[in-house]
């Protein structure tokens, strides 16, 4: 099922209140399309909130295995709004573990949800994560598209390939990287 800006809202104040009522919190930070809609930075649907890492005093932990009530509790949510088993995830934790880029964490914003508190990835750490995503899905990925919806000024695309360099130091990665930016500038 495709999540707008409203579903997604409502999903997760409903899974906040949910474990508010079990007497549980949990505090996540989320990166991707569904924190984009979240902070109105982009406008189209998506089809789940991708979960970086778990927190915990403003600091981050792997969310590789969430907690079971956590996934639990977003399963159930995921069924009664029709949104699927995998609303959400924690697809793209294994980029805390390649490092994320520098001063994300105080760059992020904070929703709170009853017992649930998101934390979402600053805009320009999600140039960095899109510019990434689209040396690897190409130009016409949903990626590429919210990069450009971005606006990203050319020192900020400088910053990002600098991070994504990071993840891959391959000599291909950084032709393809250049080969995204330059594909960025043609497209504004």
């Amino acid at each position: 099922m495709k999540i707008d800006l409203a579903s997604l809202e409502i999903a997760l104040e409903v899974l906040g209140q949910l474990l508010a009522d079990r007497g549980l919190s949990y505090e996540v930070a989320a990166i991707g399309g569904g924190s984009l809609l979240l902070l109105g930075l982009i406008d189209r649907t998506t089809k789940d909130l991708d979960l970086v890492a778990l927190v915990k005093n403003r600091e981050l932990f792997s969310a590789n295995l969430l907690p079971l009530p956590l996934i639990q509790a977003a399963e159930e949510v995921g069924k009664a709004l029709d949104l699927g088993d995998n609303w959400l995830n924690s697809g793209p934790a294994s980029l805390l573990e390649m490092g994320l880029p520098r001063g994300f964490t105080e760059r992020l914003h904070i929703r709170e949800y009853k017992g649930l508190t998101l934390y979402l990835a600053d805009r320009f750490d999600q140039i960095c994560f899109k510019l990434y995503a689209s040396v690897d899905q190409g130009p016409q990925s949903k990626h590429f598209a919210d990069l450009r919806a971005l606006t990203p000024t050319p020192d900020e695309l400088l910053q990002a390939k600098n991070w994504c360099l990071t993840q891959d130091v391959s000599a291909d990665f950084e032709k393809d990287i250049n080969q995204a930016i330059e594909n960025i500038h043609a497209s504004n």
